[in-house]
């Protein structure tokens, strides 16, 4: 018998959940807890009483907290489906309770806009001790682009040398100008500067600066810009071999004005700046104003292309791959009520659970997606809604 605490209530965890609640063999019991309870509530009339046992108000910023929750529950695994800024103090409430912990973004300090895996790697040793795991990052890209990494480099490869992960939203929501999953992370996440691995070192770009035209299977050609995401620092920590590893993200041209202009007045800023005589954070307040990510599913058409590219060496001779997912966001709104990039990270979460209550996926101490055996996490892709492909390629499709 498995228990499931989940902790958040926004897109990504109401995909988790309803995935979850389908497996009752892997998952027995659900709770749910988020700082606003109505809308726990809300997914359990909507998936069950019967398979969401108990939800539960918490503020996820406090680990005594979380401890004091966890304690209540007696889960066998936290999901963390909060935001970024919480990872430390649930991570912190998992120790005090020696409970197993799996989340789908890495940290970040709320006061700055930067994201790495220094802050999460450094309980490597606290929860080995403890007897317990952390997977890191179990969404899909991060996530599910670490396994394709580590699928190709275990048969395709004998070594592997380029990496290229393209994230490809070829939908149309309708709004003007909207974000995918939550606002203030998305837009802190877009309009740092760029970073890519490439000679053993870190390079830098300006925000945006860099793009490529890359032609996506059943979407077409689209403009991509370099940016720097999580999942490179643990890959190329993991995979020594590599030459260059960078990241893309596709940016239509009414997105990429309307946030130029928001970054002109400062709407981006996460400076407090006084009104009406209290402090507010303009990111928070734009967050606050704009379309809930949740709220995009009905109506939206397309979808989205998500993949890696990778060259290496097989049997002496150069190659490459390119292993990708296509998802349609009305297939997933007909399914389970939410739009694709909720999707592609809500699936991956519940597999990354099922791989740890499975026993599959599990030993003490702090991991990356990539660190356990690709094959049995690729096999539930195809299961669960989330098929993948494998394209041999001519040649890169980057400009050299």
């Amino acid at each position: 018998m498995s228990r499931v605490l989940i902790i958040g209530a926004g897109g990504v965890a109401a995909v988790t959940v309803k995935k979850c609640a389908r497996l009752p063999e892997y998952f027995d019991e659900i709770y749910l807890a988020s700082r606003t309870v109505s809308k726990c509530e809300a997914l359990q009339q909507e998936v069950g009483i019967d398979r969401v046992k108990g939800v539960f108000a918490v503020d996820a910023d406090d680990a005594k907290a979380v401890e004091a929750l966890i304690n209540n529950v007696n889960p066998d695994l936290v999901v963390n489906l909060a935001l970024p800024y919480q990872d430390l103090p649930i991570m912190d409430a998992c120790l005090a309770t020696k409970t197993d912990y799996l989340d789908t973004a890495n940290y970040e300090p709320k006061d700055v806009a930067k994201f790495e895996y220094s802050w999460q790697w450094a309980y490597q040793d606290k929860f080995k001790e403890a007897g317990i795991m952390a997977l890191l990052g179990s969404g899909f890209d991060p996530g599910v682009t670490n396994v394709y990494t580590a699928y190709a480099a275990k048969h395709y490869f004998d070594e592997i040398h380029y990496l290229d992960i393209v994230d490809c939203n070829g939908g149309d929501h309708g709004q003007a100008f909207a974000t995918n999953f939550n606002p203030e992370i998305n837009i802190r996440e877009i309009t740092q500067r760029g970073r890519f691995w490439e000679d053993g070192e870190w390079k830098e770009t300006d925000p945006l600066s860099v793009r490529e035209d890359l032609d996506y299977q059943n979407i077409g050609v689209r403009a991509s810009y370099l940016m720097f995401h999580e999942e490179l620092e643990s890959i190329v920590k993991h995979f020594p071999s590599l030459k260059r590893a960078r990241f893309w993200m596709t940016f239509g041209d009414a997105y990429l004005n309307h946030l130029r202009v928001l970054e002109g007045i400062g709407m981006t800023s996460i400076e407090p700046v006084e009104f009406q005589g209290q402090q507010i954070v303009p990111l928070e307040f734009l967050k606050a104003v704009l379309p809930n990510p949740g709220s995009l599913a009905e109506g939206y058409t397309g979808m989205t292309c998500i993949g890696t590219y990778i060259t290496g060496i097989k049997d002496g001779k150069e190659k490459t791959i390119f292993i990708y997912n296509n998802c349609d966001h009305a297939v997933c709104n007909e399914e389970v009520g939410a739009q694709a990039v909720s999707y592609t990270t809500g699936v991956p979460a519940m597999i990354g659970a099922m791989m740890m209550l499975q026993g599959k996926w599990h030993k003490p101490g702090v991991w990356n997606m990539e660190q356990f055996d690709p094959d049995p996490f690729m096999e539930e892709l195809n299961k669960h809604g989330l098929p993948w492909h494998v394209l041999e390629c001519d040649s890169s499709p980057f400009s050299k």
